[in-house]
């Protein structure tokens, strides 16, 4: 059985959707896959909804563009009201429900894993690491990748004068991992 996900993850510009994105697109490349990348960068940057889509895949990808994603990783409320709608019918949501209500999605028709991201990072010591968390969720839930493979990625993607957050994040991502099975 061959193995295809994609995934859009999409939040505030600041809230490190871009980080997660490159990850786990880094995690999938050593641990053998195919992998794309693409980061949307513009003026939704600062403030307004940021994101990116991934592909892994263990087949050749015919093309990074994702029109109807089989998975989702939202961050914020504009982020869910842009991309929920092109979600496919049985694919996954992984929301922050620190920040978006969950009666917003449609849990009728999508499989939702509610996390509150920025509660379990605060609890870790740094709500910016929220994205981490909500990363582990993501893995746990559609079993992509291992979740040490993407551990083992931090230190590729985090810069090395932050390399001393890197047993932090693999504890968010842990968290969320946990938080999500």
């Amino acid at each position: 059985m061959s193995l295809y996900q994609d995934v859009i993850m999409a939040g505030f510009g600041g809230q490190g959707v871009m980080l997660i994105g490159n990850l786990l697109a880094y995690a999938g490349m050593e641990h053998g896959l195919n992998v794309t990348y693409i980061p949307v960068y513009g003026p939704e940057m600062r403030g307004g909804t940021a994101n990116c889509t991934v592909v892994v895949s263990d087949d050749a990808i015919g093309s990074p563009i994702i029109r109807s994603p089989k998975s989702l990783i939202i961050m914020n409320r504009p982020s869910l009201d842009k991309f929920q709608p092109q979600l496919v019918d049985d694919g996954v949501l992984v929301l922050n429900s620190s920040l978006i209500d969950t009666k917003l999605a449609d849990a009728g028709r999508v499989r939702v894993v509610a996390v509150p991201a920025n509660e379990i990072a605060d609890t870790l010591g740094n709500t910016r690491m929220a994205n981490m968390v909500a990363l582990g969720a993501y893995v746990n839930a559609t079993g992509i990748l291992p979740l040490e493979a993407v551990e083992a990625s931090l230190s590729h993607v985090i810069a090395k004068h932050y390399s001393h957050l890197i047993p932090k994040n693999a504890e968010a991502l842990r968290a969320g991992a946990s938080y999500a099975g």
